[in-house]
């Protein structure tokens, strides 16, 4: 009767025994899964399985391609700063070509950004020595294959010689020269006309602007001729004469053909003068009666028989 009344007793123990085993069991896997992922490695040291890294690198090693080489081979201060200025002023030279580009003002708009950039790479260039007597030339402009200085100045070089600017401006590169000054002014003027005649019938246009328009172009030819053009005239030049034909329909006679045309029709009408003179005279020897010999004998003969008689 007593084993009756335990039974029940010892049910309940085993089931709060088997609850308190299950729980620590599930608290025991949880903290094994996170002990896992905590000796995960994380995405920054996994290493790209490569020829060159072997796998067996620590992980706890950080790569980077930023790091310091020794100054011994870094450059010096100095040479950092002219570097620094270097593309500041090549930053600023080509912000100032591209608004140039159209219509081209690269040399009169530019010269002076361009003067700066010459500075600043002579300096680098120089062979003489530097605070600390430092040179700047090797470790600027020949370290290494690419030398991207050297090939960033001279592409801008190039652009400048091309374009023909030495013509427009003074030496030194401190101002335009009289000329282009002067061409500039001339321009202004014919475009002013175009401006003021241009709403109304071209008709007037071309008749009001022709003066204006013929100094430019006898102005532009002697600049020509002298070897003064730039590519900001000889683009001003080619879009005021494309306004004046194709835009106002204006035609302009160039003096200087008018003895190319003279020539050309006298050799045009030489070969007719030629064969009509011929024929004229072939003509006038028809004419001309000639006396045969024999006739004037016998015309002799018979006065000399009237006188016997």
């Amino acid at each position: 009767m007593s084993l009756c009344k335990t039974r029940p007793f010892f049910v309940l123990l085993v089931i709060n025994i088997y609850s308190l085993v299950s729980s620590d069991g599930v608290n025991l896997g949880a903290s094994d899964s996170a002990d896992k992922l905590g000796q995960t490695p994380s995405l920054s040291h996994v290493v790209v399985n490569s020829p060159v890294f072997k796998s067996a690198l620590d992980s706890s090693l950080s790569i980077s391609l930023l790091s310091s080489f020794p100054e011994d081979l870094e450059i010096s201060d100095y040479c950092s700063e002219l570097l620094h200025i270097f593309g500041q002023r090549y930053v600023t030279y080509v912000n100032c070509l591209i608004p140039a580009a159209r219509p081209v003002h690269v040399c009169q708009n530019c010269f002076a950004s361009y003067r700066s950039l010459l500075d600043i790479y002579a300096n680098i260039s120089s062979e003489q020595m530097g605070p600390g007597n430092v040179s700047c030339k090797d470790s600027l402009l020949r370290s290494d294959r690419l030398m991207l200085v050297y090939q960033l100045y001279s592409n801008l070089e190039g652009l400048w010689t091309k374009s023909d600017c030495k013509y427009c401006i003074t030496e030194g590169l401190q101002s335009l020269t009289n000329d282009t000054l002067y061409f500039m002014m001339t321009l202004n003027q014919t475009l002013t006309c175009f401006e003021k005649y241009q709403q109304g019938n071209h008709t007037e246009l071309c008749k009001n602007c022709k003066s204006s328009y013929k100094g430019l172009n006898e102005l532009y030819s002697r600049m020509e001729n002298n070897h003064t053009l730039c590519i900001d005239i000889e683009d001003a030049m080619n879009m005021t004469r494309r306004l004046w034909s194709k835009n106002f329909n204006c035609s302009f006679p160039r003096e200087e053909t008018v003895p190319v045309i003279a020539v050309s029709s006298f050799m045009l009408f030489l070969p007719i003068i030629f064969y009509l003179s011929s024929f004229l005279h072939s003509e006038q020897k028809k004419r001309k009666l000639i006396h045969p010999k024999r006739a004037k004998s016998y015309t002799t003969l018979m006065n000399i028989q009237d006188k016997l008689t």
